[in-house]
């Protein structure tokens, strides 16, 4: 499951990799930012059930966030 959280932070790299190419700045940051946490995690040496309870909380963080951006930030399109 280690090996798990640094294949997440190696797509994590290219997707910011690929975002700061395209010149989107803040959204490369945060992937680097997401590379750098996962990567750390993936060498702590922790067990199946703390990965997982991890990972659940990483998606759940994730997906609050994501939705409030897309309700309350972006705005209903015109």
């Amino acid at each position: 499951m280690a090996r798990m959280f640094r294949v997440l932070g190696f797509f994590t790299l290219a997707i910011g990799l690929m975002a700061f190419a395209g010149d989107l700045v803040e959204m490369a940051l945060l992937f680097f930012l997401q590379t750098a946490f996962f990567v750390l995690l993936g060498y702590l040496k922790f067990t199946e059930r703390t990965y997982i309870l991890l990972f659940w909380g990483y998606m759940i963080v994730t997906f609050t966030g994501f939705s409030y951006w897309t309700v309350f930030e972006m705005g209903l399109p015109l």
